[in-house]
Parts: structure tokens; sequence; C-alpha cells
């Protein structure tokens, strides 16, 4: 049967398992199907899902894998899917499993083989750009994760992967060199592979696997590259059988393969026959476009894990935002091997996601992979690419993105409370991930105890006197975020806020008074730009630019080591900077330092300003949010404030920042809140 075969005989499969009629007729139709070898392991696979709906409760445990009952249950069927999950955390995962069925055909979804395509196809998504070093930190970041692949760069098309090869040899372990793709494409036409200058530089990478793009499309084999289909077939035969012949494994990406498919199956499965014939360990089915849906993916995926003995891939982009639906598809459909990238970084609309793609077969589908035994890492490597690629992570990212596993509804708060599983679909623990529980005008009274109670410091408050603090917390975040205040993204001020709130809580420190003064001698705008280096600049004859000074008096708590006494200093400080909320910034650390010596390693990493109500004019309140991290263990905050004075909205955010810091390290916060004169 061909695709359009195949695809009205599942639209016809699909109508009769609704139908009642089914089970009277299941073997004749199971037979009749069955007669199209082409279609019979994705149809084999529905029937099976589909009969388990159907199965005693003795058959359903017969079953090779979990199964999930439709009968009604109580939670504990919930509680046993959590246990399970969380069950992986402690499971000792057989790699060498893995490892041995790389030798030869690696069928999916029980087994799948993860190959990172980041540091080459994501490095082709609009705004990305990697130096060789930052490609060598990468690289042995995605070893320790334990990807199979690490598909490095294209020697032979640009002088930064010929130097991360190069270096590669002397810098990277075995183990992570071992891993190493060389990507490439076929020869060209009318030229030999040995005599080909681009093969010869996937040679001398000396990486031990070789991925090679061929096209698969007939119409891009005449029309594009202009060459007779028969002499595409040679390109790929001659290319394959060089590189093998040198002891290289080959893995061939085609090209357009899925609209090939639908345009010339039988050239499109030609190209797959002289790659396999002439020694290819693996074909990677490329959705280039990225326009296939997930059901054609599974029905001629499973065509070619039929009738190919090697390695089925799936390469998929996401113009239609089905990049990670059709991996999983394709491994469901037989697929051994799926190409992605971390956090889904590629050209256009970007590759399949491997942060999502891991997880979700680690988790859901079961699948053997040598990296599940890292997955609680896998968000620290999602993070780690983004700060590496100078890229802001995205907040919404399933498993990995802070917002992941974020609260926000009353009911849906109120519901977690009592189990976690109400509102999750997996622990977040299990990704390396957590539970945020966010406070907004929207929020209800179980948000604000659920906060409470997580600061832990207050664990003998009673019942009834969170319930009476939440309330208070409450009605003062929805007055606050009727002037303007956001607190969604800056949940540091709101443990702060009640911190405050709570009896017992002493802040580390106090600003008594500050001042700023904004000096410049250069008003010509042809002197004021933001590209001229601060080192450059000549106090003598002016300053370009403006500059700024800022005095701030912080009283703050010490120990007297005489008598273990708590005593209060003041401290005066002053500070230039680049502007005035850079200058109040120095000054605070300056005065906050002796005491607090933490402070030294805590950075603003962002500062944000935007105008709530612009028909005020120069009288418009200001929203300021700040970000910052910790140096030392890279964790990251935000907080926010809001005045008509835009200096006084960054200082107090600021002094919530820096006292979010100091919680966990100064003592002298839970003396009592009299402490002060």
């Amino acid at each position: 049967m061909n695709v359009k075969q195949n695809t009205i005989a599942l639209s016809l499969f699909t109508t009769l398992l609704s139908s009642k009629t089914y089970h009277a007729f299941q073997p004749a139709i199971s037979q009749s199907l069955f007669a199209s070898t082409s279609s019979s392991l994705f149809i084999a696979e529905t029937i099976r899902n589909h009969d388990r709906l159907f199965m005693s409760s003795a058959d359903e445990q017969s079953l090779p894998s979990r199964s999930f009952s439709t009968k009604s249950q109580d939670d504990g069927f919930i509680l046993e899917q959590f246990e399970f999950e969380a069950n992986l955390n402690d499971h000792d995962f057989d790699t060498n499993e893995n490892t041995n069925v790389r030798q030869g055909k690696v069928v999916g979804p029980r087994h799948v083989l993860v190959y990172d395509t980041s540091l080459r196809d994501g490095t082709q998504g609009e705004s990305v750009s990697v130096s060789c070093d930052d490609k060598l930190k990468i690289a042995a970041r995605l070893s320790t994760f334990d990807v199979d692949y690490i598909e490095a760069g294209w020697p032979g098309s640009n002088p930064k992967d010929a130097e991360f090869f190069s270096r590669a040899k002397t810098e990277l372990t075995s183990d992570t060199r071992s891993k190493l793709v060389a990507f490439g494409s076929t020869r060209r036409k009318r030229v030999k592979a040995r005599d080909d200058p681009q093969i010869q530089a996937l040679v001398d990478s000396e990486a031990p696997t070789i991925c090679m793009v061929a096209k698969a499309h007939k119409w891009q084999v005449t029309d594009i590259i202009r060459a007779t289909p028969e002499e595409n077939l040679d390109m790929i035969s001659d290319s394959v059988s060089y590189l093998v012949s040198l002891g290289k494994t080959v893995f061939v990406d085609l090209e357009h393969f899925f609209d090939g498919c639908k345009f010339d199956e039988d050239y499109t499965l030609s190209c797959c026959e002289a790659a396999v014939n002439a020694g290819a360990s693996g074909l990677v089915l490329c959705d280039t476009n990225g326009g296939t849906m997930p059901w054609e993916v599974g029905t001629i995926t499973s065509q070619v894990v039929e009738k190919f003995n090697v390695t089925v891939g799936i390469h998929a982009h996401n113009d239609c935002g089905m990049a990670v639906a059709n991996s999983i598809m394709a491994a469901q459909s037989g697929a051994g091997l799926i190409q992605g990238t971390i956090n889904g970084i590629g050209e256009r609309t970007g590759n399949a996601d491997l942060c999502s793609i891991i997880p979700s077969l680690a988790l859901h589908v079961d699948s053997k992979m040598t990296c599940n035994h890292s997955l609680k890492n896998i968000t620290s490597l999602s993070r780690f690419v983004d700060e590496t690629m100078n890229r802001k992570p995205n907040s919404a990212a399933p498993f990995v993105g802070s917002s992941a596993f974020a609260h926000k509804g009353g009911l849906h708060v109120a519901a977690m409370e009592r189990s976690p599983m109400s509102y999750q679909h997996v622990q977040p623990e299990l990704v390396g991930n957590e539970k945020r529980v966010l406070i907004s005008e929207l929020s209800g009274r179980q948000n604000i105890m659920g906060k409470i109670k997580n600061l832990g410091s207050f664990d003998d408050m009673t019942d009834d006197l969170v319930s009476e603090r939440a309330v208070g917390i409450l009605n003062r975040v929805k007055k606050l975020e009727s002037i303007g205040y956001t607190f969604e993204g800056a949940e540091a001020s709101v443990d702060i806020m009640i911190l405050h709130a709570t009896k017992g809580y002493c802040p580390p420190f106090t600003v008594l008074d500050y001042s700023t003064q904004v000096f410049d001698s250069k008003l010509d705008p042809a002197f004021r730009t933001l590209l001229v280096d601060s080192d450059t600049r000549d106090d003598t004859n002016g300053r370009f630019g403006a500059t700024a000074r800022a005095t701030v008096q912080v009283r703050t708590m010490d120990y007297d080591h005489t008598d273990s006494d708590m005593i209060h200093t003041d401290r005066l400080e002053v500070s230039d900077g680049e502007g005035p909320v850079d200058a109040l910034a120095g000054a605070l650390k300056r005065a906050l330092v002796p005491v607090h010596p933490i402070v030294n390693g805590i950075e603003l990493i962002d500062y944000k300003v935007r105008i709530l109500d612009p028909e005020s004019a120069t009288a418009a309140a200001t929203r300021v949010m700040i970000e910052f991290r910790d140096n030392e263990s890279e964790k990251t905050w935000t907080t926010v404030s809001v005045d008509r004075n835009v200096i006084s909205a960054s200082l107090n955010a600021l002094v919530d920042g820096f006292e979010y810091a100091l919680i966990d390290h100064a003592a002298e916060c839970e003396l009592g809140d009299d402490f002060f004169p």
C-alpha cells in the first residue's frame, strides 16, 4: 500500500474501532488489515491500545508495560503512578543495554537513542551564536548528561567547526569524543567521494560517527541541485560506502523525506535503499519544512522501520508546532533514534525540543534511554545551554521552564495542598524543577498559606494564625496590584512581605535615608552616546554622558563577640555610578558588606522599568523590577516596587532584593520585631 492508501485505511480503521461491532469481527478485521504489511506495525499497535480498554483486570496485568484501567477508582491509582515515576530516581538503569543496541537495529519506543544537534542545527537559529570555547563546554555538559550522540558541527563548511574538532582531540575526554558526530553532505556531482574536499574534512575531523545529508525528494533533486535521480542515488551510495570503508559509523539525514514520500514514494524509498546497501547504520527521516502531521509521521515511519533492517531516526522541525509530537509519534512507530536540540533552538521556529522529548519518553512512555539516570539534571542542562548561548530562558517551556509547575488559581492551589498530583502530570523534582505558587489578585487564601508554610521558619504557627495572616497579606496584594504592582514574576517581594507580617521577624538592615546627585557637562546630543567606553572618559575636560553619585545611610545588626549580644551600627556610604540606580546599588552594597560579606557575591542581572499611566506624563507612576543572582549558588530572584519617583521605586526593589539574599544567612532575622529603637 502507498501512503495515500494507508491514510485511507487508517481512517476507515479508526472509524471501525469506535463501532460496537468491532469485537464481533476482530479476527477477520485483523487478518484483512495485516495482509498489507506496510501498515501492519502501526495498526497492530492501535489494536493493542484499543484492546486495553476492554481487557479484564487479569489480562491487563499481563501487559509488559504499565496500563491504566478505566474503572472507577479512588485517588490511590494517582499515587501509584507518581510512586512509579519517583522510583525512576532510584532505579538502576541498565545503560549498557542501550550501548549494546547501538551496534544493531534499535526499535522504539522501548529503546531510543538520543541524538543532540544543538551545536550544529541549533546554531542556525536566529540570534544563536556560540564561540568554539562555548561549543566545547556544551559538548562536555551534554556528554555528562549522557546523550548518545553529539552532532558538533560541519567541519567542511566553516573555520569555527573545523577548530572545534581539532581542539576536541585534546580538550575533551575520550568518552565525550566517542559521542561526537561530524555533519556533512553527500559528495558533489561528477566528483568521487575520495576526491571531495568536504568529505575529506569529515574524515580529518576524526569523529567516529558521520551524519550526512542527502536529498530524498525527487523534485528537490531535479530542480534544486539539478541532478538526475540516478546521479543522486550514486552520490548517496559512493559517499556512504567510502566513509564506511574507513571504519566510520554513518547516519544519513534524508532531507525532505516526508514531503518526498508523498511526492514520489518509490524514489524516496530508493534513496533509503541506496544508503542501506552502501552500509549506512541509520536512516534519519527529516521533516525539513515542518509541515507533516503526526499521523502521517506514524504511518510512514512504521513502513520504513518494517522495510529496512537498520535503525530509523526522526529529525523534526517545529514550523507547525508539531516537532515534539512528531518525534514521539515516530518513536511509538518504531524509530529508535531521535534528533533534537536543547530548548528546541534551530532555524525558523526551531527543532524538536529534547527537553520535552526526553522526559516524555522516560516518564510517560517508559522508553529505555542511556540518559534516563540523568533526568533530574535536565532543567540544569537547559539553563546552562541558555546561559552559555546568552539566551533568555523560556519560562513556559514544558518540564524545565520556571512556570512549568507554577500554580496561580486559588482552587488549584487548594487542591494541591491535599495532593500535589491534582494539577501536575509529574513530580517537578524528577526533572530537577520545583513547584511554585504564584501570588496575584486572582490568588486565593490558600496560595498565601502555602507560601507562608514554604518559608519553613514559622512552622510553630497555628493553622488559624496562618489563615489570619494569609487573609491580611492577600488583601494587601490585591490593593498593591490595583495600583500597578505585579507579583507573579517577583516572588522575592512576596516572601519579604510575608516575613514583615510575621511576628518575630526582624530585617537584617534598614535604610535610614538616601540622596542622589546626577551631574553632566556635555548636553550636546552629538556627545551623548552609550557606546563610549567609560575608560576613555576625560575627567579634566568634561564627561561624556551622565554620571551619578549616591549617599546611603544604613542601620545594620552585628554580634558583639565580647558578650554575645546584638548591636546595631549606622553606616554612611557614598558611591559613584553610571546612573542614579547604579550608584545607589553600589552605595548599598558598600554599607552591607562589612557585616554581610555574602552581599559581595550578589549581582544585578536585569533592570526593567514600565510607565503605568503615561497620560500623567512626568508625574506617571513607575513600576521597577530588578532581577538578582547569587554567583555562588546561581540562584536568581526578582523584586518589584511602584512609585511616582523612579529612584524611590528602584531603591525599594534594591532593598527587597538584598534583604531576600540575607534571609538564610543572617541569624538576626528572627530576633523580634522590637529590636530597633
